[in-house]
């Protein structure tokens, strides 16, 4: 016989050691005390279980979840209400709303705080006509909802946008003003301001705000990252002013939204200004602030800067890489682009979908399909070659290449094609001229599959009625897209329209056109015409069209050239000559034309009046 003496925790003791496990976010190990404690013969009570099932669904754990309910069922715990309230959080986090609710119509007795839960678990997946029917069933039978319950409700809205939504979110306001509690609670405000933040009522979400006595960093964080949202950039950072004014604690989930708000405006001097705050505050270190800072820079066009925060970067992750290659492709940089891409591929970082689409389009820009090629086959080396970014990009890639064939097979490849899908494939026909494909395609995607056409798709519609001078259909497409699909034309949609009717002389239709058009479109569609003037010879309507480009766009030298070779192919020298006269007196330099060949993987760039460039 052992002398040792035996010794047996109280189930207070182990009540004490799964709340400390629980509340200090260890979930398992609150699990594996609760094994230790099943198997030393000792039983939980009300107190144990809601602590419990509170760790299955932070991690979340539907296996132990189920297995502790029926730990309760056989204890008896049917009729506690705290406990049964417990369970339908667990279910509700564990994504099983139908058990959550199973139990919750099954509870003898249900608590605000019941409610709430089952309010929540249906505002969590975004079912808000469920949340709204259970809202008004607990107000008839007398449970008087809580700030808890409309934090939850708006919470849910914070994830739609339909207009049928934002006018339910407005009524939720509404009954919030009429109880009296909008302002309660620091939470509910920031929640209601989060509704409407979604909806892009900036206007309603700044009343909200304003009447704030007492307002949190989720409160000024919510507001700044709205007016980012709707392209405001001046308003965030007005906003962010007042906030340091407030003495309010800054994180980085600020820097975050003002570093987005300069990659809307693209203003070197304000992003350096905002890089010299992440400095401040000791933000740069963060890898999602310093990924955006480098998409940031090299959004401003400032590739040295970009480079520089990368290269200090000692544990670059794969966002870290494709950053600083995306930057180097938006900036027209494709070889530096690649090589970057080779020197990530001999670390440890994997690239993934998003990485390997950008090091496409860089082969793209580039022109090179022997390279296109080759991150192929690395693409398919790495298994990614069903992944839909991928795809899209080498379809991309194969037709700037010139391999329209190739570009078909990709698509053709891909089993689930989605609008991008489609959309990629019609311009990859659009740009190559065959404009019969590109429409058989598009009719095939909106009657066969079934897919609903947006503001892009039709722009490659327009580039390939225009390409291939269908004008008819280029103009039952223009209508077709407005009446059918209520797109609004854009000013891409106009310039194709007015391209497509130059083309083929109808230059009175294509005055008629722009004529209709709103004075913001007309300054940028006066250029087709212009063309086509030059085209067909038509002096008097390219003169008009010389003026009208000349007053929106004085500095451009584009609008001068056309104008006199449209004077010297009609043998007009004196005015060609004074047009080129007028540009020289202005300053103005016309661009190069430049022309770039592949010999054995070395880039040689032609220039006209340059020698050859090395790239």
């Amino acid at each position: 016989m052992s002398l040792r003496p035996s010794f047996r925790r109280s189930l207070y003791t182990w009540n004490l050691m799964i709340r400390d496990s629980t509340n200090n976010g260890f979930f398992t190990q609150t699990l594996n005390i609760y094994s230790s404690m099943a198997h030393s013969g000792v039983h939980g009570n009300n107190l144990t279980y809601p602590l419990l099932l509170k760790a299955c669904a932070n991690l979340p754990s539907i296996q132990h979840g189920t297995m502790l309910h029926g730990h309760v069922l056989k204890l008896g715990f049917q009729a506690d209400t705290f406990v049964q309230t417990a369970l339908v959080d667990m279910y509700s986090k564990c994504s099983h709303v139908a058990s959550a609710r199973q139990v919750f119509d099954e509870m003898p007795q249900r608590s605000v705080v019941s409610w709430n839960a089952m309010v929540s678990a249906y505002s969590r997946r975004s079912s808000m006509n469920q949340a709204l029917s259970l809202l008004k069933e607990m107000w008839v039978l007398g449970f008087e909802p809580t700030a808890s319950t409309f934090v939850s409700i708006l919470s849910g809205y914070s994830n739609l946008d339909s207009f049928e939504f934002h006018l339910l979110g407005k009524s939720i306001h509404c009954c919030l003003i009429k109880l009296g509690i909008v302002y309660l609670e620091v939470s509910l405000a920031n929640s209601l301001m989060g509704m409407y933040v979604q909806f892009c009522l900036m206007d309603e979400a700044r009343k909200v705000f304003d009447l704030m006595d007492e307002k949190s960093i989720i409160s000024w964080t919510t507001m700044i990252g709205g007016y980012v949202k709707i392209g405001h950039a001046v308003e965030a950072y007005g906003l962010f002013y007042q906030m340091q004014h407030q003495s309010v604690g800054i994180d980085f989930v600020v820097f975050l939204n003002l570093i987005s708000g300069c990659i809307q405006v693209r203003d070197l001097l304000l992003a350096s200004s905002v890089h010299s705050l992440v400095l401040k505050c000791g933000c740069n270190e963060k890898d999602p602030v310093e990924n955006l800072l480098i998409t940031m820079y090299a959004k401003c066009g400032n590739l040295t800067s970009a480079r520089r925060i990368f290269d200090l970067i000692i544990e670059k992750s794969m966002l870290s890489w494709t950053s600083m290659i995306a930057g180097y492709v938006h900036l027209g940089h494709p070889g530096e682009a690649l090589d970057l891409f080779r020197r990530m591929i001999r670390t440890d970082i994997r690239p993934n979908g998003a990485t390997l689409a950008t090091v496409v389009s860089a082969c793209a820009d580039l022109g090179s399909l022997s390279i296109g090629q080759e991150i192929e086959e690395y693409i398919f080396l790495n298994g990614l070659e069903s992944d839909q970014q991928v795809q899209t990009s080498l379809i991309h890639m194969y037709s700037k290449c010139g391999s329209i064939v190739k570009a078909r097979e990709v698509f053709e490849r891909v089993t689930d094609k989605d609008l991008t899908v489609w959309t990629s494939m019609i311009n990859s026909y659009a740009i190559h001229g065959m404009g019969n494909e590109a429409i058989s395609l598009f009719h095939k995607m909106t009657t066969a599959e079934g897919i609903m056409p947006d503001a892009i798709v039709y722009t490659s519609v327009f580039l390939a009625c225009s390409h291939s001078g269908l004008v008819e259909e280029g103009l039952k497409y223009f209508k077709s897209m407005q009446k059918d699909f209520g797109i609004t034309p854009t000013v891409e949609h106009c310039t194709c329209l007015i391209d497509l009717l130059g083309r083929v002389g109808q230059l009175d239709l294509a005055l008629n056109a722009i004529q209709g058009m709103p004075p913001d479109v007309q300054a940028q569609v006066w250029g087709p015409l212009l063309s086509a003037c030059r085209i067909h010879g038509n002096v008097e309507l390219g003169e008009l069209a010389t003026v009208r480009l000349l007053d929106s766009s004085p500095g451009s030298s584009g609008s001068y050239v056309l104008m006199a070779n449209l004077y010297t192919s009609l043998g007009k020298w004196k005015e060609a000559h004074m047009m080129r006269n007028s540009m020289d007196g202005k300053g103005l330099v016309k661009e190069s034309g430049w022309s770039q060949v592949e010999v054995t993987d070395t880039y040689h760039t032609f220039a006209v009046g340059n020698q050859s460039q090395v790239a």
